[in-house]
């Protein structure tokens, strides 16, 4: 297999990893993972919060499991979807290993959403101070 066969393979599988224009621009995406990364640990952290202080007790104290079983299969899903964008932003910031595991972890525990959202977003905003200075939107210019 010859080496741009064994890129294209490794773009197919990894996509992201080993893109050209990463280089011209490392920061290209970051700030829009950053806030996908913010706003899903907000909704795991409540969802999980709602269940462990909510759920759990009223169906176990009062018989009553329909909090339980509605905020349950959401929190399931949303957290799927919180995982991605976890891994996502921790490629893009290139977190280590254990860093992202800390951000993985973060959807096990109530509360501990919101320490990892902060400590992330704190970390990233002190390594790449420019992400606040560059547009929010890096599109066209809008006409007018």
């Amino acid at each position: 297999m010859s080496t741009s066969g064994f890129r294209k393979t490794v773009n197919r599988a990894a996509p992201g990893y080993a893109r050209p224009g990463d280089l011209e621009d490392p920061l290209r995406g970051l700030g829009a993972a950053l806030t996908r990364y913010r706003v899903l640990a907000y909704v795991v952290g409540t969802g999980l919060a709602t269940l462990c202080f909510v759920g759990v007790p009223l169906q176990y104290v009062a018989g009553i499991p329909q909090v339980d079983s509605i905020v349950g299969p959401i929190h399931g899903i949303f957290y799927m979807v919180y995982l991605l964008t976890a891994v996502d932003l921790a490629r893009r910031a290139r977190f280590t290993l254990l860093q992202m595991a800390a951000m993985v972890g973060a959807g096990f525990v109530p509360l501990l959403a919101f320490v990892v959202e902060r400590r992330v977003t704190k970390r990233i905003r002190a390594t790449f101070p420019e992400i606040d200075a560059r547009p929010a939107a890096e599109g066209p210019p809008a006409p007018g």
